[in-house]
């Protein structure tokens, strides 16, 4: 039987329904699909209703689907039943690695070879968990992040036995709903962006322990500083606007690579082909309208009662 294609499909089944796994399925049901939720918690179905409903009035703001309805929403407290008819599986039960090693062997012995399954793991490489399927050609890594119905990031990852064509059909599925699918050119614990988060929080600690700021102050730090930036302009970009009309080159002058040697003229030339066909003015505006965006938009945290 053939796939069906990345932009049509229909119906998912959502594999574990704590926050993440539930945030996919009302993300899912946003964008008028049929959603098949299953978890072995006795409590499950509630809490997975409960946090689709919650989440609905924003995804409303987002914007929704033609036909997008919290009704499609069905919950199977047997596997094999909510794997039935499904043409995609996105996996969220807890982080253990040993747990979805066999959760996915499960999986892998229900569904048509066609399917492509899906781990919304945030650490582990998909190797090891489709170390146990008779298909690990049809597995991927597909990491959201939280709240997943609402943030666009999905890490797409393979194995070495996951097919090329299935990495493809992943990110153009992810893409089609809405998501910035990004692929991983090699498999790797933790993935990219959790790496760099980790490199971030290890600095932090350290600080703090200095005495240099407390950690209230590192978030303030980050948030009202390079956060701004980065919501838009990653470093690589923000190098090059820090260097004014001389760009990138002239940052580097000014301020060092501090990484390999044989890397500085690569991220030359990546600088170039992401914004090389747009002048300083342009760039500069462009930043200017994003950061006026957000500061008009940021709400400040809740007072409590006083």
């Amino acid at each position: 039987m053939a796939r069906v294609a990345a932009d049509s499909v229909t119906k998912v089944t959502c594999i574990g329904t704590g926050t993440i796994g539930a945030g996919w399925a009302a993300y899912f049901l946003a964008q008028g699909m049929e959603v098949v939720a299953t978890d072995p918690a006795p409590d499950a179905e509630e809490k997975v209703r409960a946090l689709v409903a919650a989440a609905w009035p924003t995804l409303r703001r987002l914007g929704m689907a033609d036909g997008a309805s919290q009704d499609k929403l069905g919950f199977e407290t047997d596997l094999a039943a909510a794997l039935e008819g499904t043409e995609f599986v996105q996996e969220s039960a807890p982080d253990r690695e040993d747990l979805k090693i066999e959760l996915f062997s499960q999986i892998d012995a229900l569904v048509p070879e066609h399917i492509v399954i899906a781990s919304s793991s945030s650490q582990f490489i998909p190797t090891r968990i489709a170390s146990a399927c008779q298909h690990p050609q049809r597995c991927v890594i597909g990491h959201p992040f939280a709240p997943s119905y609402l943030l666009p990031l999905v890490e797409v990852v393979g194995g070495e036995q996951t097919d090329a064509d299935v990495l493809q059909w992943a990110m153009s599925f992810y893409d089609a709903i809405g998501k910035h699918a990004l692929l991983l050119r090699n498999e790797i614990e933790g993935y990219i962006s959790n790496r760099l988060q980790q490199v971030v929080s290890k600095e932090i600690h350290e600080l703090v322990e200095k005495g240099v700021c407390s950690y209230e102050e590192a978030d303030r730090a980050l948030v009202y500083g390079p956060g701004f930036r980065w919501a838009f302009a990653g470093p690589l970009l923000c190098s090059h606007l820090a260097g004014g009309r001389g760009g990138i080159e002239a940052s580097i002058a000014h301020w060092g690579w501090g990484g390999p040697a044989d890397q500085q003229q690569v991220a030359v030339d990546e600088v170039a082909a992401l914004a090389g066909h747009l002048d300083m003015d342009t760039l500069e505006a462009w930043r200017d309208d994003n950061l006026l965006a957000l500061m008009k938009g940021l709400k400040p945290l809740p007072r409590g009662d006083s």
